[in-house]
């Protein structure tokens, strides 16, 4: 627990806790605490966004396929990061024949921030975790 509190400390503004074997970051800014449950769609998802750049942003259907998850898995998890300040999202500018406009999701400078910190504590937390094996009959 110790060695979690001391990765998770690098953010100023948040620390972290286990919950049985759900990592759950509790941010508080000057809005509202923000609570992000890190289930494995939300990890994929997040390391969607992780890799995207400002020359290709993610939009919801590239997330879908880049995270291998359904629409509606993805995108009540974008909703859940936009609302705590982890995302922001755009509509497309111009529209597009043919299709209705893309949404954009981009993660914040704070949620870049966290997600980065909330992935490598779990990395560290899993590269401890005892490895389960089967025995011999």
């Amino acid at each position: 627990m110790n060695a979690m509190r001391a990765i998770c400390g690098v953010v100023v503004t948040s620390h972290c806790r286990l919950s049985y074997s759900t990592l759950v970051l509790d941010t508080w800014s000057t809005e509202a605490m923000s609570t992000v449950r890190l289930t494995k769609p939300t990890i994929s998802v997040l390391e969607v966004l992780l890799a995207s750049t400002d020359d290709a942003p993610a939009w919801g259907l590239s997330i879908c396929r880049d995270a291998d998850l359904g629409s509606g898995t993805v995108y009540p998890i974008l909703d859940r990061l936009e609302q705590r300040g982890w995302v922001t999202s755009w509509t497309e500018g111009e529209p597009h024949p043919g299709r209705p406009p893309r949404r954009y999701y981009a993660l914040t400078n704070t949620g870049r921030s966290l997600a980065t910190s909330a992935l490598e504590a779990r990395r560290a937390r899993r590269q401890f975790a005892p490895r389960w094996t089967g025995g011999q009959a």
